[in-house]
């Protein structure tokens, strides 16, 4: 068996996975080579995380950074015609999904010597990476938008991080992590492809809560894309495993005043295409320009899924929806609660087929915010 290693997707030059990388020699997004998939003997039942499915990762890691990740509820709540089921995600220890990739990719760069790490986060990337980092003994300094909610940033400061609060969009953040890049090693959850080896179990676990049968359909927020590419990439392994007899359908669920995944895919297109972009209370998924779009576009494609744009009405309503169900979610992930409307009256998704909607974060990280959004809009109703 080759070993696993890093790959450029564009013309699949590798790289080994024992020296510290974020990206490629020409500084290109990296993956790691697909693994072979698992079956229901490989999982780890004593363990109550997500490294119960560590057998799915491309290198064995001996001693994990964890916190009790993963293994997240999946409730069943009427959605009109629908019966959903809600992945809730923000019972990972800091708050969202963002965990799973945190605890997979920062035991993965401790065991091979990183002890510091730079970040750069509008919110939930920067409180996972500071909470794992304080729970696996490395440095972590988070670069963040100046406008980040102080919720989060609170956060972060109280895990022990550094803290720079950066002005301008959110791809400033960015753009001022990678310039210090030399001096502390980047392990951004955009970049460092053992995030999305994390962020795979997520496949992994609706597979075994569904009583190891896929379902039918996944509709998450995306903005950069990691949610979906670790579906992708985990249930892709389980078809190559035989251990389901065909894909879920993907559907990306993002705010129309940022939403450059659904233009590219509405236009046909793998590549940018133009649209209008505007604040958004969504802000997690207010990414301009997902540098791995090529790659989402793909898995939504293989898997038959779509994309959903939703207006900023749609988005507040269904976030009102969720709270009087008991789901108190942050805006962010309404947009996929939102986008169960649109795809059920385009006959996209049906009432008896099973339909995960993965709730990404938690209410409280915005509380006010919530409150506020849901009162303004019980008064215009």
């Amino acid at each position: 068996m080759i070993p696993a290693s890093y790959v450029d997707p564009r013309d699949g030059r590798r790289y080994p996975l024992d020296v510290p990388r974020w990206c490629s020699d020409e500084r290109m997004p990296l993956l790691v080579t697909p693994g072979a998939g698992i079956s229901r003997d490989d999982i780890e039942s004593r363990t109550r995380s997500l490294w119960r499915y560590r057998a799915s990762l491309p290198v064995g890691i001996a001693d994990p950074i964890t916190i009790g990740e993963g293994c997240t509820p999946l409730v069943q709540r009427p959605w009109g015609d629908l019966r959903p089921l809600f992945k809730l995600e923000w019972f990972n220890p800091t708050g969202s999904f963002k965990d799973r990739g945190s605890s997979v990719m920062l035991s993965f760069l401790r065991q091979i010597g990183v002890d510091a790490v730079l970040e750069d986060s509008s919110g939930n990337g920067g409180s996972s990476v500071a909470g794992f980092g304080a729970a696996g003994g490395l440095r972590v300094k988070i670069l963040a938008p100046a406008s980040t909610s102080p919720a989060k940033i609170a956060q972060v400061r109280a895990y022990g991080a550094e803290v720079q609060l950066v002005e301008g969009p959110r791809e400033e953040s960015e753009a001022e992590a990678i310039r210090q890049s030399d001096r502390t090693f980047y392990a951004s959850h955009n970049w460092q492809p053992f995030f999305l080896e994390g962020t795979k179990t997520l496949a992994y676990e609706i597979w075994e809560d569904l009583g190891f049968k896929a379902p039918d359909n996944v509709v998450m927020p995306v903005g950069a894309g990691s949610s979906l590419l670790g579906c992708a990439f985990g249930f892709r392994e389980l078809l190559k495993a035989g251990q389901i007899a065909k894909l879920p359908r993907l559907f990306a669920a993002q705010p129309l005043n940022c939403s450059p995944i659904d233009a590219s895919f509405q236009a046909g297109m793998d590549t940018p295409v133009a649209r209008a972009v505007h604040k958004t209370i969504a802000e997690g998924t207010a990414i301009k320009r997902p540098m791995r779009l090529g790659e989402i576009i793909a898995a939504i494609r293989e898997s038959e899924g779509g994309t959903v744009a939703l207006s900023e009405e749609e988005i507040v309503c269904a976030l009102g929806r969720l709270a009087r169900q008991g789901l108190f979610a942050e805006p962010t992930c309404a947009s996929a609660a939102a986008a169960l409307d649109k795809l059920s009256s385009a006959g996209s998704i049906k009432a008896g087929e099973t339909t995960v909607v993965i709730v990404t974060g938690t209410g409280l990280k915005a509380a006010s915010t919530v409150a506020d959004l849901v009162q303004q809009d019980e008064s215009r109703s």
